[in-house]
């Protein structure tokens, strides 16, 4: 660890709260932000009082409604919490310049050189969740870690209004039981994979080398090697504007038959469509005018075969919604036209239109991003 300080601001439901705080008399009712009576429209986030119902955020309003029947649906008002996260933000500021916003509910701080609070970390988190409270009306947890892997980690340990610490004496001996699906960028595909291997915990694939995590997990196999060890050194970044968006799936068995690789088209596209959704909703809150809006340059699909070489297609798109399932399919299907050989890794995803120069508009974590070339 090189000593540095990073606190995770996590807001609570953060959209579900601000409607309370505008609404009072919605306290304590389950309710969900997003989507439409009766359609498919994703939810953005669900109150605490829906999430004891199984509802959750990019889930369709349909299946959330069956599960709870009294769920209360809002459609989303960004104007209003973008109104509130300046407010979080402006508490934040009064204790770093080095901010990395993640979405308008979240946020990476910088507290090294802080003087404030004889430059305790915790002590810092601990104030601006109070101000947070006292001031705004509304409720955050903070993890304080020596990284930002940790820290995020440790903000959802005591969610809800919670602060938890992560010091760097602790790290080894936290990391060891952690469930790997505590791991940022593991989703359910590649968690299911990594338990089908035999990985439950961070502890279980330390067991493994460097090179046999690239061997098993392809490139990202190095970050994992070290986020299982509680290891990351990427700095806390004030602004970063994001090029694409895209999930990939190296299988422990190649794929053989062309049936086989459309068959695990569905279970990747699950999760790049719930981590679009997420995306969608962290980002367009941002928007300053509509040139700068979120939109789709192409769609990508890639394959690498069991030989290593790679292949991939892309197609010209001009929209802000996600493609479909049946339009991956359709780009996959030609990627494999011609193809015998078996495929160990399958990626889908998007390319994104470079936004207005003068709105700074931060990234998800790099661990969620593959560049197509």
């Amino acid at each position: 660890m090189d000593g540095r300080k990073i606190i995770h601001i996590d807001m609570d439901c953060f959209y579900a709260a601000v409607e309370v705080k505008y609404q009072p008399r919605l306290k304590g009712l389950p309710l969900a932000v997003g989507g439409n009576v009766g359609g498919r429209g994703v939810l953005t986030t669900a109150s605490y009082e829906a999430r004891k119902f199984g509802v959750r955020s990019a889930m369709t309003s349909a299946q959330a409604v069956r599960l709870c029947p009294d769920l209360i649906l809002i459609p989303p008002d960004f104007s209003k919490y973008k109104v509130e996260s300046q407010k979080v933000r402006k508490i934040l500021e009064r204790y770093s310049d080095r901010i990395e916003p993640l979405s308008l509910d979240e946020a990476y701080l910088d507290v090294t050189d802080s003087a404030i609070e004889g430059g305790m970390a915790a002590k810092i988190a601990g104030r601006i969740r109070r101000e947070i409270s006292n001031e705004l009306g509304l409720t955050a947890s903070a993890g304080v870690a020596p990284n930002k892997f940790l820290a995020k980690i440790a903000s959802d340990l005591n969610k809800p209004d919670g602060l938890a610490v992560i010091r760097p004496e602790q790290v080894e001996v936290f990391m060891k039981d952690l469930p790997i699906e505590k791991i940022w960028g593991v989703g359910k595909v590649t968690a299911k994979k990594l338990q089908s291997l035999g990985f439950k915990t961070c502890g279980e694939l330390q067991a493994k080398s460097l090179n046999e995590m690239v061997e098993i997990f392809g490139s990202w196999g190095a970050q994992l090697y070290e986020f299982s060890r509680g290891i990351d050194n990427r700095p806390v970044v004030t602004t970063r504007e994001r090029k694409s968006l895209s999930v990939e799936e190296t299988y422990g068995r190649n794929l053989v038959s062309r049936a086989e690789i459309l068959g695990k088209l569905p279970e990747i596209y699950e999760d790049f469509a719930e981590r679009f959704a997420r995306f969608v909703v962290s980002q367009n809150d941002r928007v300053k005018d509509s040139r700068s809006e979120i939109k789709i340059r192409s769609m990508v699909v890639k394959l690498k075969f069991d030989n290593f070489r790679q292949k991939g297609r892309e197609r010209s798109l001009r929209q802000a919604h996600a493609p479909s399932m049946s339009e991956f399919r359709e780009l996959l299907e030609q990627a494999l036209d011609g193809e015998t050989r078996p495929v160990r890794l399958l990626g889908i995803g998007v390319k994104l239109e470079a936004r207005s120069a003068s709105d700074n508009v931060s990234s998800a974590d790099r661990s969620l991003q593959m560049e197509f070339t």
